[in-house]
């Protein structure tokens, strides 16, 4: 029923409404509502968050949160000559993906361009002007920053209220089946908003990112208009970023033991993980596109490892030549023996992760548009 008490009929219904950004009085904090303090959400925070950011030229920013929003920001921000401090409470940025040791080499290299890091406290309040716009920001160890401007990117929580009580909700989303439908077997949804089965881990999951969300968008098409011939969802984890001169792609699940490669004190290196005994997730900085698809193919292809200390010496060449060894379909099973010593090839992942949401997915590009434009390399 729509808000003039109309009744819409329809024979499915596809939920994108994403996630809404978490708000700072979620955690006591006032303020949110102030003239230079932004979020990146939607079209319309993208819209504010570049003009406030050209109003603060040569000014003071702070980035609150240390994930993805908060890392692209600050780039953005450093190239469009604001100073830029970081504050966030874990121990490193990016902390749901990164290891210490691949958190180490951005954060360095953001430290030489002049943004500063403040790890493992949080904001508490803000110092208003009369007109109502941040002057300072108040940190818990006592410490007070300057500001012109503020970025909040502090998490996301899915925009399920709409259906509680008409749809079952799982892990704070929709949970729909491997055809992205609902309880109600009419009623779609894709993005941050779904919750669908992830068959490596055997249990549901709500991911996040826009290349998930896309591709859920797409396969809940497809289940609709070819019901027949659509399968399950089969996607394999993909989340990545372009800032500065760097650009990295990470595929995959980042539980069990990391095993590190390549130089980090150059341009290419990486990472895998290992979980009971086999490769579930790759890392990569610096690559070609022949590169990172060997890293997303081995991923996909799930190789049991029996030797981490070697598989740290063959680093990125691991990928490169089990990839052509064990070029299959994704959805084909796999010869059960590979002659390499070190890995043994096993049936195909059929990996989880990230969704950011259609929403955040228009957000972030009409952002991404501007940021482009006046990217220069460094």
């Amino acid at each position: 029923m729509t808000a003039t008490g109309e009744t819409i009929s329809y024979k499915f219904l596809i939920v994108a409404t994403g996630a809404r950004a978490l708000k700072l009085e979620e955690f006591g904090v006032t303020g949110s509502d102030a003239e230079n303090v932004c979020y990146l959400r939607d079209l319309a925070d993208a819209t504010r968050l570049v003009n406030v950011m050209q109003s603060s030229k040569d000014g003071n920013a702070v980035v609150i949160g240390g994930g993805y929003i908060g890392m692209e920001c600050a780039a953005s921000l450093v190239i469009n000559n604001i100073n830029v401090t970081m504050v966030f409470p874990e121990a490193h940025c990016m902390g749901r993906l990164f290891t210490p040791k691949i958190a180490s080499y951005y954060e360095e290299f953001y430290q030489s361009k002049g943004v500063k890091f403040i790890k493992g406290t949080v904001l508490t309040s803000f110092d208003l002007n009369s007109d109502g716009k941040v002057t300072a920001v108040n940190l818990r160890d006592g410490s007070k920053l300057p500001a012109d401007m503020v970025v909040i990117g502090i998490g996301i929580r899915a925009n399920t209220s709409l259906f509680e009580g008409q749809l079952t909700l799982e892990k704070g989303g929709i949970k729909v089946n491997g055809k992205m439908q609902s309880s109600n077997t009419s009623v779609y949804a894709v993005g941050d908003v779904a919750a669908f089965p992830v068959k490596v881990f055997g249990e549901t999951r709500r991911l996040e990112h826009v290349d998930s969300a896309r591709k859920s968008a797409r396969h809940a098409v497809a289940a609709i208009m070819q019901p027949e011939t659509t399968g399950e969802f089969d996607y394999l984890p993909f989340f990545y970023s372009r800032v500065f001169t760097l650009s990295w792609q990470f595929y995959g699940d980042n539980v069990g033991e990391a095993v590190h490669f390549g130089d980090f004190t150059g341009k290419t290196f990486g990472a895998y993980w290992i979980n009971k005994g086999h490769l579930i997730g790759s890392f990569l900085e610096g690559g070609t596109k022949e590169e990172y698809e060997a890293i997303a193919k081995i991923t996909r292809l799930k190789p049991e490892i029996q030797d981490l200390s070697e598989l740290e010496k063959q680093g990125l060449g691991f990928a490169l030549t089990e990839s052509e060894k064990l070029s299959l379909p994704p959805t084909s099973p796999v010869p059960a023996a590979s002659s390499s010593s070190l890995v043994v090839a096993e049936k195909p992942l059929h990996p989880w992760h990230a969704a950011a949401g259609v929403i955040l997915a228009a957000s972030v590009a009409a952002f991404a548009y501007w940021y482009g434009k006046k990217r220069r390399r460094w």
